[in-house]
């Protein structure tokens, strides 16, 4: 085990941001079809996502499976923008709990105070934050390496109240898969298989997919 004094939590997480995987800032968007099924039901339609990160879904009547798509897809391009570990964590210091088999689990003193993660082998596979007044705790279990940046392959997600330290929301569980189009190395989601336990505790899945996929010019 490591001299607990010498392990620099700070550096430790900002290699790990470094790591994630992100699009150019010159990225333009994507268009594509997108294929909803649930409970046996297939929902099929358009999409185009522009370089402002807005989602329009076309030819899905159904104004719930519209927001559900456009939220997987917004969901998914804000965790490609690249923004600089300075601007977003000068005003945060990292600080060790914990060295385990797991990674190395640290919390955060500063502006984003009582926010929590854990780093192994350069990939941050747990966050527990604050946004928006509900904690968001996730656990990545698989990364897929794309030879320019790490992205969470499966993991789960759930809300936590603050004030009770209890779940507010149902755990889900994803598995994602990407696929790599135009020349720039852009890896974009193929499939999203999100399962989950209704309000009958009754075992669910949804399932996106996204094919036929392009970049816009």
């Amino acid at each position: 085990m490591d001299n607990l004094q010498e392990i620099n939590c700070k550096e430790i997480f900002r290699k790990a941001y470094e790591n994630r995987y992100t699009w150019k800032n010159e990225f333009n968007g994507y268009k594509g079809k997108c294929i909803f099924l649930i409970n046996n039901n297939i929902h099929k339609g358009n999409f185009v996502l522009d370089k402002n990160f807005k989602p329009i879904i076309q030819k899905i009547e159904d104004e719930k499976i519209v927001k559900s798509i456009a939220s997987q897809l917004f969901e998914v391009c804000i965790h490609r923008v690249k923004r600089e570990f300075r601007s977003v964590h000068s005003e945060n210091n990292f600080n060790l709990i914990k060295n385990s088999d797991s990674g190395i689990e640290m919390i955060v003193s500063g502006k984003n105070q009582g926010d929590k993660y854990r780093v192994k082998d350069d990939c941050i596979n747990m966050v527990y934050r604050k946004i928006h007044g509900t904690i968001i705790e996730i656990f990545v279990e698989e990364f897929f390496h794309t030879g320019i940046g790490a992205l969470s392959k499966k993991y789960c997600s759930q809300t936590i109240d603050p004030d009770t330290l209890k779940p507010k929301s149902q755990k889900l569980e994803y598995v994602d898969e990407f696929i790599n189009i135009g020349e720039e190395d852009y890896w974009i989601l193929n499939s999203r298989t999100i399962k989950y336990l209704n309000q009958n505790q009754e075992k669910e899945t949804q399932k996106f997919v996204f094919e036929d996929l392009g970049l816009l010019k």
